[in-house]
């Protein structure tokens, strides 16, 4: 207000610069909702590809770190199936959850039975004290 001329004006302040309309707001809802399956797809697919990777580097890791209990031909075995796979998932970035899957347990078939032989040296304690029960 003006106080010589008496004059006065009202001056309005919005900030509606860069907010979204309600209407904005329930189509990016509508939209979440519709996505939302296909999301949950992708993330399933992605979690069964980072499986499938990390199981590769875990076992060419364990070969590597096996030192003499493992033969060399079982450790080449090992290190040429998992870089057989890490190829693979190279080559196929787009796979489906179920091909990963299916990739997955065929190295563990190809591999367990290396790697129990693995586990079970790396358990067992030769020339290790033995324990006679006595009645």
């Amino acid at each position: 207000k003006e106080n010589s001329s008496g004059r006065s004006k009202n001056i309005v302040i919005q900030n509606n610069k860069g907010r979204l309309s309600k209407e904005e707001i329930e189509r990016m809802v509508n939209e979440a909702e519709k996505y939302k399956d296909e999301d949950k797809k992708q993330e399933e697919r992605i979690k069964a590809k980072n499986q499938l990777e990390g199981y590769c580097f875990g076992l060419k890791q364990a070969v590597e770190e096996a030192g003499d209990r493992l033969n060399e031909s079982d450790k080449c075995c090992v290190k040429n199936l998992c870089e057989d796979a890490l190829k693979w998932l190279d080559n196929n970035t787009l796979a489906d959850k179920e091909e990963y899957e299916h990739r997955y347990q065929e190295l563990t078939k190809k591999c367990s039975s290396i790697m129990a032989k693995l586990h079970g040296q790396g358990q067992s304690a030769p020339g290790g004290p033995t324990v006679e029960e006595v009645d």
